[in-house]
């Protein structure tokens, strides 16, 4: 029985929002399986090391196993729902799919601990792994995006963020996972600039200022995003998204992570907003953010790492 219950641990999928992030995207190398898989099982300890003296950073930290890599990790069949990012394709937009076999999302109240750990990720990774994409993202004054507008309003808490983001018994072998999908958006904050904040508000859905919801924006980002059951009840996940960028370079942006239980409801959201609905076009936000990554993976839990490290 304790066993059970140690393999059904989720990890830090459910947990408040940072003030840092760090996101680690990696392909495995021929040949890299063993070494791979030893520092998934150590995630856990690692993570605890390096926060253990700064209990307030509450360092934390989920890793995610992509499709391609699952059965070469652990030899078992994948989780039923796992499969490769698909890209889209739309009248006027794309969200591409970008190699990925795992995922480090990394989250403090401190940025230096979120390099901390990152750092060692990679070292103990060695030559069995290639970084893909890496982000180090932070919380942009009351968690607004570089757009200025307030991210993640919707997002559920508690005992509904943990039933919209984790398996449950539908799928026992994986109690306590989650699926993931990450994409990188670029911005662009001229041509933004340019609207009129009444316009910018269309956009988006929501008035910049106070964060309340517009009824007069069909087809804006919110209403692209928001999805309903046939009985009327809203479809939920946890979203963790957050702004980064390199000013120096001309490079504002957001590095969009969803944690979903049945991964179907981000993918719908995301056909919403690239292909658009009988009803609207794509998602208008798409004309001034472009995302250039796309990769999805599995978050088991923490025991299940643990375990098979």
């Amino acid at each position: 029985m304790r066993a059970v219950r140690r393999s059904r641990e989720p990890q830090a999928v459910v947990s408040p929002p940072s003030a840092a992030a760090v996101f680690l995207v990696l392909t495995l190398e021929p040949g890299g399986e063993n070494t791979a898989r030893e520092v998934l099982g150590e995630v856990e300890g690692l993570t605890r090391s390096i926060g253990f003296g700064h209990p307030e950073g509450r360092l934390s930290c989920v890793a995610g196993i992509g499709a391609r890599a699952w059965e070469p990790l652990y030899g078992v069949p994948r989780p039923a729902a796992l499969h490769p990012f698909r890209e889209l394709a739309g009248p006027r937009h794309r969200a591409p799919a970008t190699p990925g076999d795992l995922l480090f999302h990394i989250k403090a109240q401190r940025p230096d601990l979120c390099f901390a750990l990152a750092a060692e990720l990679v070292r103990r990774l060695g030559d069995a792994a290639r970084v893909e994409d890496e982000a180090q993202t932070f919380a942009y004054f009351d968690s607004r995006n570089l757009l200025g507008f307030v991210d993640g309003t919707e997002n559920p808490e508690g005992d509904p963020a943990a039933d919209a983001a984790l398996v449950g018994e539908e799928d026992p072998a994986f109690h306590g996972g989650s699926y993931v999908v990450v994409q990188k958006y670029l911005h662009d904050v001229d041509a933004w600039e340019k609207l009129a904040v009444e316009e910018q508000e269309r956009v988006i859905g929501r008035t910049k200022l106070t964060n309340l919801e517009r009824d007069d924006a069909p087809g804006s980002h919110v209403d692209l995003n928001t999805l309903t059951a046939p009985d009327g009840t809203e479809l939920r996940v946890l979203r963790g998204a957050m702004p980064f960028g390199r000013p120096g370079h001309g490079e504002f942006g957001t590095y969009f992570v969803v944690y979903a239980r049945d991964p179907e409801v981000p993918e719908t959201m995301l056909r919403r907003m690239y292909l658009g609905t009988e009803e609207t076009g794509p998602d208008p936000l798409l004309d001034f953010s472009r995302a250039v990554t796309g990769t999805a993976f599995f978050a088991p839990s923490a025991g299940f790492l643990r375990e098979s490290g």
